[in-house]
């Protein structure tokens, strides 16, 4: 190795100076054990390259997540006001959940975390590391998504929704999850979205097929592209429908990931009939009607299909 590589990676992995300080990306309340045990940190307390930037990350998400709890916090101010509760859908090895947990719910004295994982395996190993962190308002369901609106082992309302990376509906099993539980605000970061892209696919956009839109689903990228893109202006649209503000961002830190887009929803209860009336008529235009009870089944009262959609 040359001498020039050698000072490279002897800065890429300079965590600890003078000492023994902590790298100043690491804030002081976090635990290092669980830095580790998510290797952000090397065994041996080490910070390399790669683990700066997936740190740096998981800082950018948190951010978008913690102004949401503090909102939630500062209204809850009396002795007897309920703590917070969070649902992490697709929770994977719960690196999301432990994070929030670590540098939120740990400083106060109430509030849960329950992440949601269809991996048996997963779900144990996060319960054992919980147990080792004494992070005792952490629980972890062996459930799908879907499963997990129905289960007893979650309370009937939950503040928090987010699904980071949940693949194709599930992103609309957490949604669905998030109007039943009447969440305050759902974080939500979608993920290979197929269902749209088969139903182009299928030839059902009649309308748009003998025009020269039809090109926009010619080539199968190009089909993947849009049916993620409408499936997630579908989602807003139905989102506002239900009465909430909706905000889409970029995910920005996540590089190595395309699947960059971050929606943020705020629950207002001004349910929007423009809303609802353009997303019916996207639904038509390209033949996805079906999806109407399946997936953006709206709340009663709201237009049928076939209404003006100039409102």
């Amino acid at each position: 190795m040359t001498s020039g590589k050698k000072r490279k990676q002897a800065v890429a992995e300079a965590s600890v100076g003078p000492a023994g300080s902590l790298a100043p990306e690491i804030r002081p309340e976090q635990s290092i054990e669980l830095l580790k045990e998510l290797h952000i940190l090397t065994r041996d307390g080490k910070l390399n390259q790669d683990s700066r930037r997936k740190l740096k990350q998981v800082y950018h998400l948190f951010q978008f997540i913690e102004k949401l709890l503090l909102e939630l916090q500062a209204e809850r101010t009396g002795a007897d006001a309920p703590g917070i509760t969070l649902a992490d859908h697709g929770a994977g090895k719960s690196y999301l959940g432990f994070i929030i947990y670590d540098l939120f719910f740990k400083q106060h004295q109430h509030g849960r975390i329950f992440g949601i994982e269809t991996r048996p395996e997963l779900v144990q190993k996060s319960r054992e590391l919980a147990a080792r962190l004494g992070f005792e308002r952490m629980s972890f369901l062996n459930l799908s998504v879907a499963e997990s609106a129905h289960s007893d082992e979650l309370p009937a309302r939950i503040d928090v929704v987010t699904a980071l990376h949940a693949c194709d509906t599930a992103t609309d099993d957490a949604i669905a999850f998030g109007l039943q539980k009447q969440a305050r605000f759902m974080v939500l970061v979608p993920c290979c979205q197929a269902e749209v892209a088969r139903t182009l696919n299928s030839g059902k956009a009649l309308s748009l097929s003998r025009t020269p839109l039809a090109e926009l689903w010619r080539h199968p990228l190009h089909t993947r592209e849009l049916g993620s893109q409408i499936t997630n202006v579908l989602r807003c649209l139905y989102l506002e429908a239900w009465g909430y503000q909706v905000t889409v961002t970029e995910l920005v830190g996540w590089e190595h990931s395309m699947k960059n887009e971050l929606i943020i929803a705020r629950y207002t209860g001004q349910k929007k009939r423009a809303a609802a009336l353009r997303l019916q008529a996207i639904l038509e235009e390209f033949g996805l009607t079906s999806l109407l009870e399946v997936r953006f089944r709206l709340p009663d009262g709201q237009p049928t299909m076939g209404a003006d959609v100039g409102g």
